[in-house]
């Protein structure tokens, strides 16, 4: 298989060493200081895109116009996503997006829903969630916090949305899971969520310790999504629930 690799920072370089011992070819490395248009994408079979807010949706609408299936990790866009998905099935594209392409991560996901249905008929605990990254991090909360959220969301009567702190515009905190988001140096990412009454916590926690989870999962997803159109996430990729 052969990759283009959007973005080619500590993340890029890490999926193209696990692409490589997996047996693919890199054929394109796009790094911040480069226009995504001025590539060569003539024999790429996907890209994986992992760059920042501000350009992914360039990136993703120029992909998919030149019908290449893309495996996008940049995080931040959601609001797009319905436009997206329209231009996808307009091309008779394939696009497979995801929040953490880490599988521990997506476990995770499901833990988060069950102990959530779990706790729907226990009144007397309270939400909240803590996510710590790297002070490269460019959004807050993370797009892995904000999955977790609506996780909860979907599964729990009396939460009705999120709030965080960081965030520049939903900081008001009006109940619901409140996350609070915390850059630090060296840290590859670490979701805590908490339930809390007056007598006792429950919580539990995902850990990475590195950065090759999440670029192995962007592999993974990147051979998963060869001949196929639509799109997709990990849950697919996974065979989760939806």
């Amino acid at each position: 298989m052969k990759i283009a690799l959007i973005g080619y920072g500590k993340m890029g370089k890490a999926i193209e060493k696990i692409a490589i011992s997996r047996g693919h070819e890199i054929t394109a490395r796009v790094t911040s200081s480069q226009k995504v248009e001025a590539q060569d994408f003539s024999s790429t079979d996907v890209a994986i895109e992992f760059t920042a807010p501000h350009v992914v949706i360039n990136n993703l609408e120029y992909l998919l116009e030149k019908n290449i299936p893309v495996i996008v990790g940049t995080t931040g866009w959601n609001n797009h996503l319905q436009r997206i998905t329209e231009l996808v099935a307009k091309k008779n594209g394939s696009l497979l997006h995801a929040s953490n392409f880490s599988v521990g991560v997506n476990l995770f996901f499901e833990f988060n829903k069950q102990l959530a249905k779990l706790m729907n008929q226990h009144n007397d605990y309270h939400v909240s969630m803590k996510e710590i990254h790297h002070t490269e991090k460019l959004d807050s909360p993370s797009g892995t916090a904000i999955t977790l959220a609506e996780g909860i969301i979907e599964n729990h009567d009396a939460v009705e949305d999120w709030s965080c702190p960081q965030h520049p515009t939903k900081n008001e905190f009006e109940g619901g899971v409140e996350i609070t988001a915390i850059r630090e140096p060296n840290v590859h990412g670490t979701h805590t969520i908490e339930y809390h009454s007056p007598i006792d916590f429950i919580r539990i926690t995902h850990e990475a310790k590195s950065r090759e989870g999440f670029a192995l999962g962007a592999v993974i997803a990147a051979e998963f999504i060869q001949g196929k159109q639509g799109v997709f996430t990990m849950n697919d990729v996974l065979k989760l629930s939806k």
